[in-house]
C-alpha cells in the first residue's frame, strides 16, 4: 500500500454475513470496488506481472464479428495453481505434490472438456454485476424471475457454502448460461507450515464438500489416481496377455511420473530442480499412497474441521456449525 500511496487503495475488515470467513473478509471490499470486474487473489497466492491485463483480456473476449455463431460469454477467468513449499513438514511437501501434479493434470483436463464448472478460488476474475444475480440455486434465471424472487443475491448468497469459489462459478455457469476460461498464468501458492494431520484433514475437508456438490464425480475420483490405475493394468494384463503383474506396475509407475514431472515442467516453466528433487519424488510417491485410503475415509462423513472449527455439510453442499457430540 505505501508503494501504491497514489493509488485509491484501502484494507478493510470482515463483516460476518455467513458461516464461510472468506466471504465475510471480502464483503466489505465487494461492496465497496469502484469497477465491475472485481479480482479475488488469496494473500498466499502471487502472479507475474501481467496476469491483470492478460486475465482481463480473457474476460472481455475477443470482439464479435458478426458474422460466427454467438458463443457463451466468459463469466469466470481462473488460474492453475502451482505451489511453493517453503516448509520442511512433511504436510507441506505432500500438498506441494498434490497441487503440481494430479491436482493440476485434472483441472486442467476437466477445464479443457468443459462438461460442467470446475473452478479454484486462488485468483479468479468476474463481474460484481453478474454476481448480483446470483442465488447459489444453480436454477436457470430469467428476468422476470430476478424481478420476482426474493432469495438473498450477490455473495452475500454464498456465505452458507464452505466451497464458495466453485458455488459461484457454478452459479455463473447455471443460473446464468455464462462460461469459464483458463488465463495461461499460473497462480503460484505459497503453502505454509502443514503437518500430515493438517493435509490428512484437508484432502477429506474437500472431499467431503465435493461429495455433496457433484456425487458421481467424486465417486469417480479414485479412477484418477495411479494405485487404482495400476491395479486394474496389471490383473488386466495378467489375465488377458499372460503378462507379469510386476513388469506392468513398473511400467505404469513410471510413465506416470514421467507425465507428472512434464506438467510440473509446463506450470514451472523448468524442469523440476535438483535442489528439491528427492524431497519432491518422495512427497510424490507418499501421496499417490495416501490417496486411496483418505479418499476410502472421507467418502463415509458429512463432517470437517475448518480453521479451528467442526461443520456438518449439508446435501446441497451447504454447512452449518456441528456441536463437539456430532464430530468424531
Amino acid at each position: 500500500m505505501m508503494k501504491n500511496a497514489s493509488e485509491h487503495v484501502r484494507c478493510l475488515g470482515e463483516e460476518v454475513i455467513g458461516i464461510n470467513p472468506k466471504v465475510n473478509n471480502l464483503i466489505r471490499s465487494y461492496r465497496q470496488a469502484s469497477n465491475d470486474i472485481l479480482w479475488v487473489l488469496d494473500s498466499n497466492v502471487m502472479v507475474h506481472p501481467g496476469t491483470l491485463a492478460r486475465s482481463v483480456d480473457v474476460l472481455e473476449g475477443p470482439p464479435s464479428s458478426g458474422c460466427s455463431a454467438p458463443h457463451r460469454r466468459i463469466a469466470v477467468v481462473h488460474h492453475v495453481p502451482f505451489a511453493f513449499a517453503n516448509e520442511a513438514k512433511l504436510g507441506s511437501r505432500l500438498e506441494e505434490a498434490f497441487l503440481n501434479t494430479n491436482h493440476a493434470k485434472m483441472y486442467i483436463a476437466i477445464n479443457t472438456v468443459a462438461l460442467d464448472s470446475c473452478v479454484v478460488g486462488k485468483s479468479n476474475l468476474y463481474r460484481r454485476s453478474d454476481i448480483e444475480l446470483l442465488s447459489g440455486t444453480l436454477k436457470p434465471l430469467s428476468a422476470d424471475k430476478i424481478n420476482l424472487d426474493s432469495r438473498l443475491r450477490g455473495l452475500p448468497a454464498f456465505g452458507r457454502f464452505l466451497a464458495e469459489d466453485n458455488m459461484i462459478a457454478s452459479a455463473l455457469w447455471h443460473e446464468l448460461g455464462l462460461r469459464h476460461d483458463l488465463s495461461c498464468d499460473v497462480a503460484r501458492n505459497i503453502v505454509g507450515n502443514m503437518t500430515l494431520a493438517d493435509y490428512f484433514w484437508r484432502r477429506v475437508r474437500w472431499i467431503r464438500v465435493r461429495k455433496h456438490m457433484v456425487l458421481v464425480a467424486t465417486l469417480l475420483e479414485p479412477f484418477t489416481e495411479a494405485v487404482v490405475h495400476s491395479i486394474i493394468a496389471s490383473l488386466s494384463f495378467s489375465h488377458f496377455l499372460n503378462i507379469s503383474s510386476w513388469i506392468v506396475i513398473i511400467l505404469h509407475y513410471t510413465i506416470w511420473l514421467l507425465i507428472d514431472l512434464d506438467i510440473y515442467a509446463s506450470l514451472a516453466g523448468h524442469p523440476l530442480p535438483a535442489a528439491i528433487r528427492w524431497k519432491f519424488l518422495a512427497a510424490w510417491a507418499a501421496r499417490e499412497l495416501l490417496a486411496l485410503p483418505i479418499f476410502l475415509f472421507a467418502i463415509f462423513g458429512n463432517e470437517v474441521k475448518w480453521r479451528g472449527n467442526c461443520y456438518q455439510v449439508r446435501r446441497n453442499g451447504e454447512v452449518e456449525r456441528a456441536t463437539s457430540s456430532q464430530f468424531n
